[in-house]
């Protein structure tokens, strides 16, 4: 896709109206492809000493495996040398690699016990997008007209959410409904979220720091601002949104925006968005948020297949799902044809619920796409 070509980015921080110090930092190495929002926490500009280190060690390991990204980004092209999954554990080893240094320097440093970071991290490289999170920083995704977040906030009022142990209508009454609930530097080591996300030409995606998105009050007033187009517009004029509805905590920002690329991208992207629409479309699937559908996504592989061939065989085991993408399907049993399945119906799903064999065979009726595992 040759990505990084195409990529633009504006940034931008800012103290806020109230605090003293302004203990957020960011990276942006665009030769690297890589984009760090960092917001630290700890008294005695200790969460500036948090965010720095992590921001700075991130930035170093991953530095020093360009080649392993270089291999991954050649190899989207042709014979694939390095896979998603190698670029996410790298990742993940990087900001592990920061919370271990910086839980070291507070135990060192009594005035600096304590203190810890967020940090929201994004990668491209290809024609893929790769985040590690850990924290309450957000990355949004923008695209075609919509925009969703796709981390997940580790606070514990959003684990009390999930839980169902809380509603959205009693969330004023919990103390402490902000603090965060994992972060760099606080233990040795921290659990890490970790997501892969295809690139569509036009996509693009904003990182922050909660000091802007605790003032956001809907995912279509962050669309509308990123519909303007020059992009170095908006940065500033989200901090500024920020700081009119009260400014309470330091504010970053970086959009970064993706090139519309060539007509290969387009027809990748076509397929991409037909996969997306099908697997929403799914009951299934219909309920989940952004995140949890680019994790399926994300797992979900389309693969094609000529007429008449097998997709799955009466008597064999089995324990994948599949959905048809494209065409359509015959399902046999014995000689007796039982049904004929088309895009968005699916089959298998027997087989995650029961240890049986498959009931059925399952052949392409001519050229088709199939989703699996």
């Amino acid at each position: 896709m040759g990505s990084l070509d195409t990529l633009q980015f504006s940034a931008g921080t800012d103290v806020g109206r109230v605090r003293k110090h302004n203990e957020d930092n960011y990276l942006v190495d665009r030769k690297l492809g890589l984009f760090v929002v960092a917001d630290g926490m700890g008294g005695h500009a200790a969460g500036e000493v948090a965010s720095a280190l992590a921001v700075r060690t991130v930035h170093e390991v991953i530095k020093k495996e360009r080649s392993l990204l270089e291999d991954f980004d050649n190899g989207a092209s042709g014979a694939a040398k390095v896979s998603p999954k190698t670029v996410l554990n790298l990742l993940e080893y990087a900001v592990q690699r920061a919370c271990a240094l910086i839980h070291d320097e507070a135990r060192r440093d009594v005035a600096k016990r304590g203190m810890g970071t967020t940090l929201s991290l994004l990668l491209i490289s290809g024609p893929m997008a790769f985040i590690a999170h850990v924290g309450d920083s957000r990355i949004y995704l923008g695209r075609a007209g919509e925009c969703r977040q796709i981390t997940e906030d580790h606070t514990v009022i959003n684990e009390l959410i999930k839980r169902g142990k809380l509603t959205r209508d009693q969330i004023e009454k919990v103390a402490q409904k902000n603090a965060i609930t994992r972060a760099l530097g606080v233990y040795e080591r921290v659990e890490v979220d970790t997501l892969s996300v295809e690139l569509m030409p036009g996509d693009q995606f904003l990182m922050c720091s909660d000091g802007l998105h605790g003032y956001l009050k809907t995912d279509e007033e962050l669309a509308g601002q990123l519909a303007e187009t020059e992009l170095e517009i908006v940065p500033r004029a989200l901090i500024d949104l920020a700081n009119s509805r009260g400014g309470k905590d330091n504010i970053t920002s970086i959009l970064i925006r993706v090139g519309v690329g060539t007509l290969v991208d387009d027809e990748r992207a076509r397929r991409l968005q037909l996969k997306r629409e099908v697997l929403e479309r799914m009951p299934l699937f219909g309920r989940l948020s952004e995140r949890e559908l680019l994790r399926i996504m994300q797992v979900a592989h389309a693969r094609p297949y000529e007429a008449g061939e097998v997709v799955i065989r009466e008597g064999d085991r089995g324990d994948e799902l599949f959905i048809v993408l494209s065409g359509q399907v015959k399902v046999t049993r014995g000689e007796a044809v039982l049904s004929t399945l088309k895009m968005g119906e699916h089959f298998g799903e027997m087989a995650l619920i029961r240890a049986t064999p498959r009931s059925a065979t399952v052949a392409s009726d001519g050229p088709s796409e199939i989703i699996g595992k």
